[in-house]
């Protein structure tokens, strides 16, 4: 959220809260990652970064204009829906952890469900990954904590480039939880970018 408020803070608070449950619900299969919510005057513009941008905006933007009726009618101000599409589905952490997680529903083996995203997006250009998976795993009787890694993920440089994801999976033994931690590389500033020396 990009907003400032100062006293009704908390029911402002809560107002994105809504938004975002509602749209998450309401583009359930739409691949949706992060929901961005930016407040100006008596405005309110949504950001929705989807890997299927047209389940987002339906046919001839039908789906669009009626998601932007119902936040309208529920907030009572002026929305606005912009629709950004994630090129590489496979290195948002977000959208990882809730494909993991919709395998374990489906009753996929955990070890499977994890080794597949991780090959996956090691093979796309990641520089490393993590994936903690916690409940009753295929149906123990007692819960516990399993994790697979691959490459490096340095949680302590701050000029690590770290996308973090969380999902829940409801199986039919009670809820699991899945999070994905995915390195991407450092970022430099240009006076810690290696000088390239020239050819001579």
């Amino acid at each position: 959220s990009r907003w400032y408020m100062g006293r009704d803070y908390a029911k402002t608070l809560h107002e994105d809260l809504e938004i975002r449950e509602y749209l998450k619900k309401e583009l359930e299969q739409a691949a949706v990652s992060t929901i961005e919510i930016e407040r100006v005057a008596n405005k309110l513009r949504v950001e929705v970064h989807t890997a299927r941008p047209g389940i987002v905006i339906g046919k001839k933007g039908a789906e669009i204009d009626r998601l932007r009726a119902l936040l309208s009618a529920k907030v009572g101000k002026d929305v606005f829906v912009n629709v950004r599409e994630i090129k590489r589905p496979e290195l948002d952490a977000q959208l990882v952890a809730e494909n993991i997680a919709q395998q374990l529903k489906r009753r996929v083996s955990f070890r499977r469900a994890l080794k597949r995203a991780v090959g996956t997006t090691m093979k796309l250009g990641a520089e490393g990954i993590r994936v903690n998976i916690a409940g009753r795993l295929g149906g123990a009787e007692i819960a516990r904590t399993e994790w697979y890694r691959e490459g490096r993920v340095p949680l302590h440089t701050i000029r690590a480039d770290i996308d973090h994801g969380f999902a829940e999976s409801n199986t039919t033994y009670g809820v699991v939880g899945v999070k994905v931690i995915i390195f991407k590389g450092e970022i430099l500033s240009d006076a810690d970018k290696p000088a390239v020396g020239s050819k001579g």
